[in-house]
């Protein structure tokens, strides 16, 4: 059935309508409230940042060849032959990495602020599978390139699989298309990488509705009213325009002066199958997690546990349940133990990038144990600690 030129320009405009209005009322009428401070930029920026992956990825892959005798030479074509090559493979490598830093900064806002907390337990899974499938996504594209660092990091990385019982050494097998990492792992490990970061994308779409949907936290973790609240246009943009424009300072500093200094020299020589480097070392992002595995001797154990460590952010919503207080600011004992996991995060890094010896084995073994006590120990009990307290001497007041 042919529609009218009538009709026509009727559903077209209709469907004008409909996007112009969820523009306006995402990004304009939206209200945000008035005190949110620029830690709330994080997740703009990191929305950014997954755009710039994107573009610069899509025109990578144009030049790209998924094999193992040409992978590395086309990533080297790109760099010195193609017309401005060389900058859309920086703006991409240091885009991971940026990524990851408005990513993590994003994580320890919701941590600090307690934006985890009822009834936005949804949007932070969402948020933290969004996280987890970001680790694969960088992880897989740092094989791609075929340098040392990328073959021997996908040899220790693929291997972990094999601790599932019964099927594990199948799921190896055929991830990487025969008995050892070869072109049929390289040409998966392409598709993966081409396909994940769309998949990332929906799911942040679907990340900003539920957040919608819920409401967007505050620095004081109250419930705010409509009339406490202002437009996202012109007053949170402005916000978010300054403190987009100083990370992109930043991150066009490392593009320009310094391209190479996030990376490892390793890599920029072509993959041996047969020379082990001295010491092999993931990219930064993966190192507190690098430095959990490392430190739990027992293999098996040590990848169950740093999984565990990575997925153990979903739960919290539910470790910290009691507490009606969401914000550190109203919570001393809590703020302490914050920054006190935060450097011990940071040092698992350390450790991480250190060589596997005494002491930085033990002093990992620390940190490790630390880091899950945090949250299946400490963050359980100051939450009934509190709620205790606060029933006992505020009863009648209820912080929503």
């Amino acid at each position: 059935m042919r529609l009218s030129n009538k009709e026509l320009k009727s559903s077209n405009y209709s469907f004008t309508s409909l996007i112009y209005s969820a523009v306006h009322s995402f990004l304009i009428e939206y209200p945000t409230p008035y005190n949110i401070n620029y830690f709330w930029n994080f997740g703009f920026i990191a929305g950014l940042f997954l755009i710039v992956q994107i573009f610069t990825g899509v025109f990578l892959a144009m030049y790209y060849t998924p094999h193992i005798d040409l992978a590395f030479l086309s990533v080297d074509y790109i760099m010195r032959d193609l017309h401005y090559g060389w900058l859309v493979r920086y703006l991409h490598s240091n885009g991971a990495s940026m990524f990851f830093i408005a990513m993590y900064l994003h994580i320890f806002k919701g941590l600090y602020y307690g934006s985890y907390k009822t009834p936005r337990k949804f949007v932070w899974c969402i948020g933290v599978i969004i996280y987890i499938l970001t680790m694969a996504t960088a992880f897989i594209g740092y094989v791609l390139p075929w340098g040392q660092m990328s073959f021997w990091g996908a040899t220790v990385i693929t291997n972990f699989v094999t601790v599932i019982p019964f099927v594990g050494k199948d799921i190896v097998t055929w991830l990487w298309g025969g008995f050892s990492i070869n072109n049929a792992t390289l040409n998966r490990f392409f598709s993966l990488h081409y396909l994940l970061p769309f998949v990332i994308l929906g799911l942040v779409g679907f990340h900003l509705i539920v957040l919608h949907e819920s409401g967007g936290n505050n620095p004081s973790g109250f419930k705010i009213d409509r009339i406490d609240k202002v437009s996202f246009y012109p007053y949170s943009y402005v916000k978010d325009l300054l403190g987009t424009f100083l990370f992109f300072m930043i991150f066009f500093t490392f593009v320009f002066f310094f391209p190479e200094a996030l990376g490892h020299s390793d890599n920029y020589i072509e993959a041996n199958p047969i020379v082990t480097p001295n010491h092999i070392v993931p990219e930064w992002y993966f190192l507190p997690f690098y430095a959990i595995l490392r430190s739990i001797l027992h293999k098996t154990w040590g990848i169950v546990i740093m999984f565990l460590s990575l997925f153990i952010f979903m739960f919290l919503p539910f470790f910290d349940y009691k507490s009606q207080i969401k914000s550190s600011m109203f919570k001393s004992f809590y703020k302490k133990i914050f920054w006190l996991f935060l450097c011990n995060l940071i040092y698992l890094g350390v450790l991480g990038a250190a060589t596997p010896i005494s002491p930085y084995i033990e002093l990992g073994l620390i940190c490790t144990h630390f880091h899950l006590l945090f949250f299946t120990l400490i963050v359980p009990m100051i939450s009934f600690l509190e709620w205790t307290y606060f029933m006992k001497y505020v009863p009648v007041i209820i912080i929503k």
